[in-house]
């Protein structure tokens, strides 16, 4: 049998197989794992660039947009200072809007011309054109001024005929029962087509004679203008005041006593005097005389008026000369100043309705005024030289003497116009009340008003008593020259300042605005202005300066002359 023999070594060759194909495995995964280290080292070179690159362009976009915002920034600031300096020459240059279209339009012209310069022609023809156009621009100005004055004029006429239909529908539903029929003829007749209302009444014993428009004369306020100096008056008297030694300064050039100011109207002395006296002093006495209040008269729907709630400095002072944020009724105005006339009874007026009435009536007394005595004595002078001389003289009577107050302002939407009084001064035997509005309260027609009743009714008026004679007060004269009165007449001087301001001031400004003339200033001194504090007097003998006139030469605005050249 024969033996084979084996291999000492089989783990050897089995090491020998292991190792091979380890060396084959690595030979193969070799390369592959270069690559890839390669590959991964080569990544994060190729990101850094990138990243490198996307930083660059970032700042250069940021830098970029800088840029662009300081570039956008000064342009703004640019235009910002453009207009600044426009606005600022817009506000200096004077020139219409007509010059500056003028110079946009003569821009364009030259633009179109390529720049070059007109001729003389062309500059002739120009200059003729612009003042055509120039002409023809105020004429339209004028001519809408025109019709603006005529619209108002006409919206005015409209209204004050409304006004004067309510009058006349308001007197034919009056209730005349009871009422005296030849004063109520009378006031109807002085009354006419005027825009008011009248109440008459007896100041003795407080019996109405008539009331003519009664929807005017009990339901409804007015402000009651200068009258309320009468209760400026009467405080400044029982507060002391006024003294009779005493001459309140009311102008730099003029001292007025208490009878020419009431005369003449005269508002810094009653605003002066209501000034010291105060607000809550000023509104007692004006309730203590019946304003704020129902009269108690029998009539239905009578209105109470109204008393300022509170004033203080200018404003107080134009309460007391103007009777700002007051309210009164006619009715009240009668009785207060019935008030006066009989020495210090507020009396409760009253109708008699019926035969039986007339017989049983009495007076009745509202309250008696504890005011300072001879408060009511010493302002009679006053109401008598308004009448005689001063702002009331349309209702002056050569045959009686009368007390009275005007009132002139603008209130309740226009101009309104009182006359309060009493008659005959000796005897008061009639109070009138007279109330005007619109166009007729202006020019003191109030007063022409009562003047008439009291005419009308004058044989009604017993003579004079031997007894009743030492007893009536004088008739006081004017202590300061006539034509000194015109400048202290502050009613009449703020009635013409209107009329003055309402005569044709539209058409001239508008050509002025046009033209480019100057507005004409007013003089100095030209007008007398009331002052309210109290100055120590001081003549001044110099003479206000005149202001010279330089002599202008009037220059041709008319058509430009034609200048001929001669043609080569």
């Amino acid at each position: 049998m024969t033996l084979t023999a084996r291999s000492p070594f089989p783990t050897a060759r089995l090491a020998q197989s292991l190792l091979l194909f380890i060396i084959i495995l690595l030979a193969i995964s070799g390369p592959t794992t270069s690559w890839a280290r390669e590959k991964r080292g080569a990544a994060p070179k190729r990101s850094a660039r990138e990243d490198k690159r996307r930083d660059r362009n970032a700042r250069d976009s940021s830098s970029r947009n800088q840029k662009e915002s300081r570039a956008d920034k000064r342009k703004r600031e640019r235009e910002e200072r453009n207009a600044r300096d426009e606005r600022r020459g817009r506000g200096k240059d004077k020139s219409s809007a007509r010059d500056r279209r003028a110079a946009r339009d003569e821009e364009r012209d030259n633009s179109s011309r390529g720049g070059r310069q007109m001729s003389r022609r062309e500059r002739l023809a120009e200059a003729r054109r612009l003042a055509e156009e120039r002409r023809r621009e105020i004429e339209e100005a004028r001519r809408r001024a025109e019709e603006a004055r005529r619209a108002a004029i006409a919206r005015q006429r409209a209204l004050e005929q409304a006004m004067r239909d309510e009058v006349a529908a308001n007197i034919v539903r009056d209730d005349p029962t009871g009422e005296d029929l030849e004063v109520r003829r009378a006031a109807v007749a002085a009354l006419g087509n005027h825009i008011g209302t009248v109440v008459v009444m007896n100041p003795q014993n407080g019996r109405v004679y008539t009331v003519v428009n009664q929807e005017w004369a009990l339901r409804r306020g007015f402000k009651p203008c200068s009258t309320i100096k009468l209760v400026t008056g009467l405080a400044g008297l029982s507060e002391n005041v006024i003294s009779p030694e005493t001459v309140n300064i009311s102008n730099i050039n003029y001292k007025l006593d208490l009878t020419d100011a009431l005369a003449y109207s005269n508002n810094g002395f009653f605003q002066n005097v209501g000034g010291q006296v105060g607000f809550e002093r000023m509104v007692t006495y004006a309730r203590q005389l019946g304003l704020g209040e129902r009269t108690g008269i029998n009539h239905v729907n009578e209105s109470t008026g109204r008393v300022p709630v509170y004033k203080s400095g200018w404003a107080l002072n134009r309460m007391c000369s103007h009777g700002d944020d007051f309210e009164v009724t006619p009715i009240q105005l009668a009785t207060l100043t019935s008030a006066i006339a009989n020495g210090g009874d507020l009396l409760v007026p009253h109708l008699p309705r019926t035969p039986q009435e007339d017989l049983q009536f009495k007076k009745e007394v509202r309250r008696h005024l504890n005011f300072s005595s001879g408060a009511f004595q010493r302002i009679v002078p006053g109401m008598i030289g308004s009448v005689n001389y001063g702002s009331g003289k349309k209702a002056y009577d050569p045959y009686q003497t009368i007390a009275g107050k005007t009132g002139t302002c603008i209130g309740q939407g226009g101009w309104l116009g009182l006359f309060t009084s009493y008659a005959p001064v000796y005897d008061p035997q009639m109070a009138v009340a007279v109330v005007m509005r619109g166009p007729d309260a202006r020019g003191h027609i109030a007063a022409a008003v009562a003047g008439n009743i009291y005419k009308a009714l004058n044989h009604r008026f017993t003579n004079v008593p031997a007894g009743q004679m030492a007893n009536t007060p004088l008739i006081p004269r004017p202590k300061i020259n006539p034509k000194a009165a015109a400048a202290l007449n502050d009613e009449d001087k703020e009635e013409n300042e209107a009329a003055a301001a309402d005569d044709g001031t539209a058409t001239v400004d508008a050509t002025r605005a046009l033209t480019g003339a100057p507005q004409q200033q007013q003089q100095p001194g030209g007008t007398v202005k009331s002052t309210v504090m109290a100055y120590p007097s001081r003549k001044t003998n110099e003479p206000a300066a005149q202001q010279s006139t330089p002599h202008v030469t009037p220059q041709n605005e008319g058509r430009p002359r034609r200048v001929l050249t001669p043609q080569r």
